[in-house]
């Protein structure tokens, strides 16, 4: 098994391309890059479409590497472990068919296998997780890359046996075989040398190896990214602040924010800061513990056991350190029923028993148990939240709902969400009438992740009340995107009480996200019809769990508005703008006026998010200004409706100068039609191209500048040398043809020093492009 993985990606991007799949053949060289830098959601956008295409031309080895890819990004930047078990397993069968048994991926499955499996509980899995590896290394030559891969795994798998002297020695063997082989040894390779030198306490040497692979990296050519920088920077704190070396530790530290983003670090960004607060470098307070509880639980949600439970021990040290009782209990309670979830505890069952012990040994607190005043003195910041629910966990029994209420919270306040929906739930288990608490705990499952705890209420609701399942159901559905079943659900719900009005709202919602702008205008505007007047409200209806709002709030105008746009009821959006205080330049007909500049978030084809320039027509319309490429599926003068929230914060006094309001694209309203060709070449000076795109602008077209003052290219004269570039997209409208922008641009740059290069233009307008052909090769464009 030789063949050179990304010789066989380039080459089948280039016949996906030749062969008109364009959108594949980016997927395929984009895939792995999202995957491992963490741009969850471009290869979320990216990747149904793209396994849906490979499928269709029947091409498996292009699923398999997709799928490889995806799962890399589940597993090693989400850390899924049981969540993502079905594809691991299901991969590593597909991988081994006859068809695809030799494609270069399809070696990497077998690491995907083993890594879910390590997140689920690697030293439970030990046997088999060496056992699959020892037969894929014995087939795989130490020059290839996946050598490198697996061999890190095994030595992974050694570490989790309680073996780091022979994960070492295993890599040392390794090391020696890949540079026989005449390959290099990835970053990677030294992250894995790092941990196991750790796990024998030489740090230093630890230290050394993680120099030595960033060196070896630079020398090579290959400058390490910021996956590269943000993992270098994590191991090395962690082992700086095992030596003592506080101060170096937290100037490499990695900021929590980025902890939160990229969950590949956050176990050994964790262990650091226990380190670092037990020596008094990092504060141990409320909010570390919620951090840490919320990554627990994310963890929990996605079935990597092991992990979750060697977090949940940090969390729960640094709880009794800090003295939070009832927050360390509640660690060493997730604890225990993580534990029932491996199949190996020695160990750490040790630890759990040893951290069970301090938390229990912590004092009670010795405070009167007085809701009013103890709200009052945790208004005032003289009791932390911690301290609170001390004093709500040690109320006698009998103490009543509200202190159950208050307790479960102030819980999930602090990240323990599950902890706080199985109080609640037995509480509704004693007081099954109580809607209120019946509609906080749908809350809290939403939270907790728990559709399981979601299921079993609504049944329980069902036979007592089936709107209130209806509402439970819808909420749930709404949670994970399944908005057709939100409608569904809504629908049910309003034929037995019609006069609610926060299921309209979700169910108007979820109209818009469907599409269905009609559906969404016809709900909001039932909703104004059923609302109390604003400052009347009243006890006329009763309102359903988690129903606050009985009048029309500003919000429901503006949505209401919003849909009206998309269905160009244009007498609907003066007569509801006006309700909202707008007031408009004309009594009647379409809303196209010239407001505001304002900046338009749309998606690329890739699933990239990107902000475009806009000028604001009406309370939700924008025509576009720049022109666009085929990966953004707008261009210049479509008129858009937008979703009516902005997405940036209003300026403070005096900061507003250059402000412009962010919205999310809706939908597309009116295409303009206009076509984009690209122009490509030297920058021919501030006089010329002012001139050049005056010109084309009076004679109906429309330029936009996307090169910078860095973009350059070749100077035919000084290979060594370069010329300023520019790199522009010309906009051909309706009404007129490439054919007439190509003679536009001759005639306009016939006089230049250097030749702009506008092959696809030549192309559509049927001219000679032999010419253009030898100006993209002459100056390497």
């Amino acid at each position: 098994m030789s063949t050179d993985i990304w010789a066989w990606v380039q080459d089948a991007h280039r016949q996906l391309t030749e062969a008109g799949h364009h959108r594949l053949a980016a997927a395929l060289a984009e895939i792995a890059g999202h995957a491992v830098e963490g741009r969850n959601e471009q290869l979320d956008a990216l990747y149904p479409e793209a396994l849906a295409a490979a499928r269709a031309l029947g091409l498996p080895w292009v699923e398999v590497f997709l799928r490889h890819w995806r799962l890399q990004n589940l597993l090693n930047k989400r850390h899924q472990g049981e969540a993502a078990l079905g594809e691991a397993v299901s991969l590593l069968e597909f991988a081994h068919r006859e068809e695809t048994a030799a494609c270069p991926q399809s070696v990497c499955a077998v690491q995907d296998f083993t890594i879910c499996h390590a997140n689920i509980d690697g030293p439970g899995y030990v046997a088999e997780r060496l056992a699959v590896l020892d037969e894929t290394l014995a087939r795989v030559e130490p020059g290839r890359a996946c050598f490198d891969c697996l061999t890190r795994e095994y030595a992974d798998t050694l570490e989790d046996d309680a073996r780091p002297d022979a994960a070492l020695a295993h890599l040392d063997r390794a090391q020696a075989r890949i540079l026989a082989a005449g390959g290099q040894l990835s970053l990677a390779f030294g992250h894995s040398r790092a941990s196991a030198l750790r796990l024998l306490g030489r740090h230093r040497d630890a230290l050394a190896a993680y120099d030595a692979a960033e060196l070896a990296q630079t020398s090579a050519g290959r400058r390490p990214d910021e996956d590269d920088r943000r993992k270098l920077a994590v191991g090395r704190a962690l082992l700086l602040a095992e030596l003592g070396r506080t101060d170096a530790a937290l100037e490499l530290l990695p900021e929590p924010t980025e902890a939160e983003r990229y969950p590949d670090i956050r176990h050994r960004w964790a262990t650091a800061v226990e380190t670092l607060a037990a020596a008094g470098a990092y504060p141990n307070d409320a909010a570390l513990g919620a951090r840490l509880a919320r990554w627990a639980g994310y963890l929990d949600r996605a079935g990597s056991h092991r992990p979750c439970l060697d977090l949940l021990l940090v969390a729960a040290r640094l709880a009794v350190g800090r003295g939070a009782r009832t927050v360390a209990r509640t660690l060493v309670e997730t604890g225990e029923r993580k534990l029932g979830e491996l199949r190996r505890t020695d160990g750490v069952a040790e630890q759990l028993a040893e951290v069970r012990a301090a938390a229990l040994a912590l004092p009670t607190a010795a405070v009167d148990l007085d809701l009013d005043a103890l709200r009052e003195r945790a208004a005032a910041g003289e009791l932390g939240p911690e301290a609170l629910l001390d004093v709500l966990r040690d109320a006698p029994d009998g103490s009543g709902p509200e202190v159950t209420v208050e307790l479960a919270v102030g819980l999930a306040g602090l990240g323990h969400e599950r902890a706080a929906a199985e109080l609640l739930q037995r509480q509704l288990d004693d007081h099954p009438e109580d809607r209120e608490t019946a509609g906080l705990l749908v809350s809290l499952l939403i939270e907790a992740g728990d559709g399981e705890g979601i299921r079993r209420l609504a049944e329980r609701q069902l036979p007592v009340s089936p709107a209130d399942a209806h509402w439970t159901r819808a909420r749930w559905a709404a949670a994970e995107g399944r908005w057709a079943e939100v409608g569904e659900h809504c629908a049910e719900l309003l034929a037995e009480q019609p006069g609610r009005l926060n299921p309209r709202r979700l169910a108007a919602a979820a109209a818009t996200r469907l599409g269905d702008h009609g559906t969404a205008q016809r709900l909001y505007q039932e909703l104004l019809e059923h609302a109390e007047p604003a400052g009347e409200a009243g006890e006329v209806r009763e309102a359903g769990p988690g129903e606050q709002h009985r009048s029309v709030q500003e919000s429901d105008l503006w949505h209401l508005i919003t849909a009206a746009s998309a269905n160009r009821d244009w007498a609907v959006v003066r007569s509801v703008g006006a309700l909202a205080g707008i007031e408009f330049e004309t009594d009647s007909g379409p809303v196209e006026e010239e407001w505001q500049l304002v900046t338009v978030r749309a998606r690329r084809t890739n699933g990239a998010t990107t902000d475009l320039p806009a000028v604001r027509t009406g309370p939700a319309t924008a025509r576009i200004l720049p022109v666009l490429g085929e990966d953004v599926p707008l261009n210049h003068r479509d008129v858009v409706v937008f979703a009516p929230a902005p997405l940036n914060d209003l300026p403070g006094p005096g900061e507003d100068e250059g402000w412009r309001p962010v919205f999310e694209l809706l939908t597309l309203l009116d295409p303009a039609g206009w076509t984009t060709y690209w122009l490509d070449g030297v920058w021919p000076g501030e006089a010329e191209w002012a001139a050049l795109r005056e010109r084309l602008r009076a004679a109906g077209f429309s330029v936009w500048v996307y090169s910078g003052g860095e973009y350059a290219v070749e100077d035919p004269a000084d290979p060594a040398g370069a010329l300023p570039g520019i790199y522009a997209a010309i906009g051909v409208p309706p009404t007129g043809t490439a054919a007439a922008a190509d003679a536009a641009l001759r005639e306009l740059t016939a006089a230049w020093a250097h030749p702009l290069c506008w092959l696809e233009l030549a192309e559509a307008a049927g001219v000679d492009t032999a010419v253009h052909r030898e100006i993209a090769e002459r100056y390497e464009l």
